[in-house]
């Protein structure tokens, strides 16, 4: 009934299975790829014809985590998966990215790629399965992809190189490395790094690309055996005389204009350039008019790339290596925690950082559990940092993605959470764009998180680099601008401390590039690095030592594990009366590790110093603050240390003589009390009078010791018991008297004793 194709090899210790033909088959592609337990089916679908009058290519990458590839349901009230997740939103653009430059130019046709996460064993990510399936099913889908490409993720730590680790591997390694690749060429990088070298990062790409080799050399056996006819594609028609047109027509304005160095200048020259050809095709069918919009484009990258690679001429005026000027402001926002203004060139970004509880982290919801996490970075692009009008609201998949990168970028160089128990959170508000508003996220994101006071190991910076390559001729080019990155052929990434890389990653619009190009790359991105770090530390050289005046304050207390009932109390009792009478807001986990934060330091102290009277012991003459919470007649019961009483016997209260305890002392007064002693059941006797109780200080005891008592004897030589004598085993019904006898008693009338002489009992009566 199925016809099934199946491919099989062994990689990076698990076995990788590429399966088609029995799933989704209606679909013009399909591929069921499995890796150790988690699988992933792809589903490619192409349209027929074009729309009319389209001029793009509408490719379209859906990533799906099905929660009951983990045996799990999702939370919320839907209890269904909605809308995409930022790891869905971020592995739909980790899949779109590589494989869109290997369409043919003038390939119109909608795709859609679908990858679906139908199982999922908790240690292989489903991202590298996905793009395996999603290149193999293009590849036997017949549609005019110049793939395949393989994908893996590469880790670092003890100084070897791991093939897709696991997640705890991932977490306990220095390198979370994503390489797409041909069989020749590098398409794409991905990667977040603990500051490794331009060597070591070379080094992981190239191990990445041996082993996404193997991966291609699968999927072409797959495609042996179930590939589907072709698309047979339309014979381009002979454009030359249209683009000679053009380039006489207007070439020299757009070389004039690509020379003025101001970006509005510039585009409005160009637009005018842009004006003059569409009126000289005016006439031409609806065809020609789009070719002529096509060959537009295509005179302004020759113009702009020849003069690049002929003399090194860029836009602006600045050399390959050169980069825009910076300024840096810091403290720029008064209410903030922290914020920052980077300028470089052009691009523009306002960097705020608010500190945070442990209530204020991210609740996240995924094939892994819940988790939380404590570190976010936003970045939002609305349209006017481009002088457009456009849609203004909820973030894109390319907002989300600049954040995510700016994210890795500061990720690794945070502290640890014993170091700074903080909810962060960065804001990046791009207010104006003309390249690389992502590297100017990082720039501004560091700043202002060294403003706010947190304990960054080092200032981070980021730079985007440019490729122009034509045959065997190549020019980097540093700190690109936005026409250099539309009319270039890389965008690359690199972003890192004075010790090293943090994150990196890369775009390719052409068929990958070579290792030289990549090498000659990092190393021209590690110079500029160093020049925009050079120009952040004159804003802020370290991080603020002080937090600022509207950021919540934190302390950490560590508590042993068995006094956590006692700070939580019965029904959470105690712990809301911490919060409630102090001000302050308490957490604790199951370790024992409490934080107390508010803006407010007393507060904070108020309740450390409760919690600390709960879980510390007593000590013998050591003096405490406490309240009185009970009198009694014999004294009061004063509470000290948050959780403990004591008793203030009457005769500690004052040196001299207290007749009633309420005419001195009252309920809810505060107290300082010495603790006396503390008996083996642990009830523990106080004392007030040898306690100054304006200052606490402990005063000399002036009162005269009590005489000791005369030594009574023994009890045989204090004369006979009033019950008979000493001798306890005597006639104990005998009278008062001594020995006499009192005779037989009368019986009593049924009445009892109502026969007695004057009503009274009969023993009364005796003499």
């Amino acid at each position: 009934m199925f016809d099934v194709k199946k491919v099989e090899i062994e990689w990076g210790g698990k076995t990788l299975t590429l399966e088609t033909g029995r799933i989704a088959r209606q679909a013009d592609g399909a591929v069921l790829a499995t890796y150790g337990e988690t699988v992933v089916l792809c589903a490619v679908t192409a349209a027929k014809s074009v729309k009319e009058g389209q001029d793009f290519f509408p490719l379209t990458v859906h990533y799906q985590e099905k929660f009951s590839a983990a045996g799990r349901i999702p939370g919320g009230f839907f209890k269904r998966e909605r809308g995409a997740t930022e790891k869905e939103t971020l592995t739909s653009r980790l899949i779109d990215r590589p494989v869109r430059p290997l369409f043919p130019e003038g390939f119109y046709n909608e795709i859609n790629v679908i990858c679906q996460v139908l199982s999922f064993d908790g240690e292989t990510e489903a991202d590298i399965v996905a793009m395996v399936a999603a290149s193999a099913a293009l590849t036997i889908s017949g549609v005019p992809f110049m793939g395949p490409i393989g994908a893996a993720r590469v880790g670092y730590k003890d100084g070897e190189y791991q093939l897709n680790p696991s997640m705890d591997e991932v977490k306990a390694g220095e390198l979370d490395l994503v390489v797409a690749a041909t069989q020749d060429a590098v398409m794409m990088v991905e990667s977040e790094a603990k500051e490794l070298s331009e060597d070591v990062m070379l080094g992981a790409v190239l191990f990445a690309h041996k082993a996404c080799r193997e991966v291609v050399g699968a999927i072409i056996k797959l495609a042996e055996k179930a590939a589907k006819d072709p698309w047979e594609m339309a014979e381009q028609a002979d454009l030359s005389a249209a683009k000679q047109k053009l380039r006489d027509l207007i070439g020299a304005d757009i070389a004039a204009a690509y020379k003025v160095t101001d970006k509005s200048a510039r585009s409005n020259l160009l637009n005018e350039a842009r004006a003059k050809a569409k009126a000289a095709f005016a006439d031409a069918a609806p065809q020609d008019q789009m070719a002529a919009g096509k060959l537009m484009k295509k005179l302004e990258a020759e113009i702009v790339r020849g003069a690049i690679l002929k003399d090194g001429s860029r836009i602006d005026g600045r050399t390959t290596t050169q980069i825009r000027p910076i300024e840096a402001i810091v403290g720029f926002l008064p209410r903030t925690h922290g914020s920052a203004l980077f300028t470089r060139g052009e691009t523009q970004s306002i960097c705020t950082t608010t500190l945070g509880t442990k209530d204020s982290e991210q609740m996240i919801d995924g094939l892994t559990g819940l988790s939380y996490e404590s570190f976010m970075l936003h970045y939002n692009f609305p349209p006017y940092s481009v002088g457009e009008v456009g849609r203004f609201g909820a973030p894109g998949r390319r907002e989300v993605g600049h954040g995510k990168l700016a994210w890795r970028a500061l990720h690794p160089v945070l502290p640890s959470k014993d170091e700074f128990p903080y909810t962060i959170r960065v804001l990046s508000d791009i207010t104006e764009s003309n390249g690389s508003s992502s590297m100017a996220t990082v720039c501004g994101g560091s700043l202002s998180m060294m403003d706010a006071g947190v304990p960054l190991k080092r200032p981070v910076s980021g730079i985007a680099m440019g490729l122009i390559l034509e045959g065997s001729e190549f020019a980097v080019l540093s700190d690109i601008l936005g026409d250099e990155d539309h009319l270039g052929d890389m965008d690359f990434k690199v972003a890192g401390t004075s010790e090293g890389i943090t994150t990196m990653q890369m775009d390719i619009k052409i068929a990958g590039i070579t290792e030289e190009i990549f090498k000659a790359a990092l190393n021209q991105a590690k110079e500029g690095r160093a020049h925009i770090l050079g120009e952040m530390s004159k804003a802020l050289g370290e991080v603020r030592t002080e937090l600022s005046a509207h950021a919540p304050r934190i302390e950490t207390l560590q508590i042993d594990k068995s006094k956590i009932r006692e700070v939580i109390g019965t029904g959470g009792k105690v712990i809301r009366e911490i919060v409630a009478e102090t001000g302050a807001k308490v957490d604790i986990d199951d370790e024992g590790l409490i934080k107390i934060s508010s803006s407010d330091i007393k507060q904070i102290e108020a309740a450390k110093n409760w919690i600390l009277g709960i879980v510390e012991e007593a000590e013998v003459g050591k003096v405490y603050n406490g309240k009185v919470v009970n009198l009694v007649d014999f004294g009061a019961f004063v509470n000290f240390m948050g959780g403990k009483d004591g008793l203030v016997h009457v005769s500690e209260i004052r040196n001299e003589r207290v007749e009633k305890v309420a005419d001195v002392l009252s309920e809810g007064q505060e107290v300082k009390v010495k603790v006396l002693e503390i008996d083996p059941r642990g009830k523990v006797r106080l004392s007030m009078r040898v306690v100054d109780q304006e200052t606490g200080e402990e005063l000399e005891d002036t009162r005269p010791a009590r005489e000791p008592r005369e030594d009574r004897g023994p009890r045989g030589d204090r004369g006979p018991r009033r019950d008979g004598g000493g001798d306890r085993g005597g006639d104990r019904r005998r009278g008062r008297g001594g020995d006499r006898d009192r005779g037989p008693r009368e019986p009593r009338s049924e009445g009892g004793n109502d026969d007695a002489p004057g009503g009274l009992p009969d023993f009364l009566t005796q003499d």
